[in-house]
């Protein structure tokens, strides 16, 4: 199947929504933003699919979203800030995204992000700090990252930090040592960083 029919969005009762593994799937229907109750969107392995449409935004009672292996994926529409109840959403090797939407600032009620496998992406928005309900963040094999922005430091509820196997990773700022609620900390192959960026930190290098 290569498109879902438009009358998709009349199904107003739906809850979840699975179209993982849907391989040949190219484009979702703008209709998908009239699934009013929808909680759960899985597309997972929808390599032939690039975009998310617009609309996906409308959807305003969405608690978990995932994109793992949504190899051609270029963007994320911008309307996704608008996703209130949004807690989960996972990009795992999303490999072809190259930035993510400062409107993901407006997410203030994750529980946890994943963006593990995110070769093209070279940084993360400034307004990543904005979501200070945060307790998981996971970047490992972000192989393009130098550094970390320095509004990290204002995600006050974050518990588990992943870094893992970020290689060309080369600085971490201060602000990291704001973390009080901070549990976990990885850094395990990260080759580039130095141990004098930890002097600093209240968190005790391994």
């Amino acid at each position: 199947m290569k498109e879902l029919p438009s009358s998709i969005g009349q199904l107003n009762l739906f809850q979840q929504l699975d179209l993982s593994r849907f391989y040949n799937l190219k484009e979702l229907p703008s209709s998908i933003g009239q699934l009013n109750a929808l909680r759960e969107f899985d597309l997972r392995g929808c390599s032939n699919l690039k975009e998310l449409p617009s609309s996906i935004g409308q959807l305003n009672i969405f608690q978990q979203l995932d994109l793992s292996r949504f190899y051609n994926l270029k963007e994320v529409p911008s309307s996704i800030g608008q996703l209130n109840a949004l807690r989960e959403l996972d990009l795992r090797g999303c490999c072809n995204l190259k930035e993510l939407p400062s409107s993901m600032g407006q997410l203030n009620i994750f529980q946890e992000l994943d963006l593990s496998r995110f070769y093209n992406l070279k940084e993360l928005p400034s307004s990543i700090g904005q979501l200070n309900i945060y307790q998981q963040l996971y970047l490992s094999r972000f192989y393009n990252l130098k550094e970390l922005p320095s509004s990290i430091g204002q995600l006050s509820a974050l518990e588990n930090l992943k870094l893992l196997e970020c290689s060309n990773l080369e600085k971490v700022p201060s602000s990291i040592g704001q973390l009080n609620a901070l549990q976990k900390l990885d850094f395990s192959w990260c080759y580039n960083l130095n141990k004098s960026t930890f002097i600093y930190w209240p968190i005790a290098w391994p």
